[in-house]
């Protein structure tokens, strides 16, 4: 039903919002990104062990392809992800090479954007007022006015958000937009200035399979305009698997299958576990792979079957262990290694415009900020209009207290009071503005 809906999109507004911006997306240049020898390690994980969250991988990411990179919980997906972003936290190692076009160097803002999982959004605005304070604060300066309406507008179409254009996001007392719109708004931010290499975090979790399918199928037309998409995903249908064209398939930290997703299926039969009929390759990869349960008690592993019609009588960290090995020796690993050096001495050399934090001009996002505060502000309860009630109050009972204390030597020491009383308790009122100003700090900083 969503999909059907979210298929009224006004196909030629959204071609000509790709037309628009394909113009920039040609001086930009492609983004080729390489990881080879790829590890991180927590050097001090509890009393003092080292714990390896990635173990030496392989791989590539190309224009026009969109990549999936998928396993089990704590397989490492986000890791690698936030690896290959160059946002990896302080209290991690990596070691090896990650390569943009043949070399290393600092992802550039406007060329690159990353979805994070969590979606980091100001519930007092409507979504449009979202996407719009969002254009003025990363558009060139040089955008006139109808283009950036164009973009917003032409954005909307695209991720279907024209039913919820004008509702609030919502927060802790208002009821606004479903999970799976939020989840789409998220990218719309990101998308709106068309990178050529984007970064996105499980952008379906919490999504129904019907809103999954329509977010990677943008995606997919999003990486077929001549952009390199690479999305670390846990277990999509079917459906939204066949939409990928590359797979890393990752268990432990370690590489269990890189090459073309619908290929997958094709080697996991050669290795010898070969997908049942009419399963979801996704779960049967997963299953084969995901070694958190091997300690449950047999009683209870009895219950379900890895694999239907297959007795192999392996444990999932023996079957991991058997595909790591194959992997390692099979015509996909050696295509891998192929592609990776032939990436790396093309694009040796090959170098793109340096481009600076932000496009806008200062004046133009001290404005943009500042109407967004007040208009969060205004439109918050909790943090203006319950604080003004309460200030009211106060001035009243302060001022009946202290009405009329005179001008005597005791009167000193009550209007010291006074002062003393509202100072501390302006102040420790003015604590809890912390909250909305590290609010919008997180916008901010996405």
């Amino acid at each position: 039903m969503e999909i059907e809906q979210e298929g009224t999109v006004d196909e030629k507004g959204v071609a000509e919002y790709g037309e628009m911006m394909r113009g920039s997306d040609d001086k930009r240049g492609m983004h080729y990104v390489v990881w080879e020898d790829l590890s991180v390690v927590v050097p001090n994980f509890g009393n003092g062990h080292t714990k390896r969250l990635l173990n030496g991988l392989n791989g590539y990411a190309e224009p026009n392809r969109i990549m999936a990179i998928m396993g089990p919980s704590g397989s490492g997906k986000s890791t690698l992800l936030d690896a290959l972003a160059g946002r990896l936290s302080r209290n991690v190692v990596m070691s090896g090479n990650v390569l943009i076009n043949g070399k290393k160097r600092r992802l550039d803002y406007g060329g690159v954007a990353y979805v994070t999982q969590e979606d980091i959004l100001l519930g007092t605005l409507t979504v449009r007022e979202t996407i719009s304070y969002s254009a003025n604060l990363r558009l060139p300066a040089s955008t006139s006015k109808e283009e950036v309406n164009d973009m917003i507008e032409g954005v909307i179409m695209e991720m279907g958000l024209q039913e919820c254009a004008d509702r609030l996001i919502g927060n802790w007392h208002l009821r606004g937009i479903s999970g799976g719109e939020k989840k789409r708004l998220s990218i719309a931010l990101e998308i709106l200035t068309r990178p050529s290499l984007l970064f996105l975090d499980e952008p379906t979790s919490g999504l129904d399979s019907a809103s999954a399918y329509f977010v990677v199928q943008t995606l997919r037309n999003i990486a077929h305009d001549g952009k390199t998409v690479i999305s670390s995903i846990h277990q999509p249908s079917s459906e939204v698997f066949s939409l990928f064209d590359h797979l890393f398939l990752l268990s432990g930290g370690q590489t269990i299958y890189f090459g073309a997703a619908q290929k997958a299926v094709e080697f996991f039969a050669k290795a010898g576990f070969p997908c049942p009929s009419r399963r979801n390759p996704s779960d049967h990869f997963l299953r084969c792979i995901n070694s958190d349960f091997d300690a449950v008690p047999t009683t209870m592993k009895a219950s379900r079957r890895i694999h239907e019609g297959t007795s192999t009588g392996l444990s999932t960290a023996a079957i991991k262990a058997i595909l790591i090995e194959k992997y390692r020796w099979s015509e996909h690993s050696t295509t891998a290694r192929a592609r990776i050096k032939e990436i790396s001495n093309i694009n040796e050399g090959r170098d793109f415009e340096s481009r600076r934090k932000c496009e806008a001009k200062w004046w133009k996002q001290l404005l943009t900020l500042t109407h967004r505060s007040f208009v969060n502000m205004s439109r918050d309860v909790g943090y203006y209009w319950i604080r003004i009630t309460i200030y009211v109050a106060l001035s009243l009972c302060v001022g009946t207290i202290f009405y009329g204390v005179g001008s005597s030597y005791r009167a000193i020491f009550a209007r010291g009071a006074c002062g003393a009383f509202i100072s501390g308790f302006m102040t420790f009122m003015s604590i809890g503005g912390f909250q909305s100003f590290i609010e919008e700090m997180k916008v901010s900083n996405v």
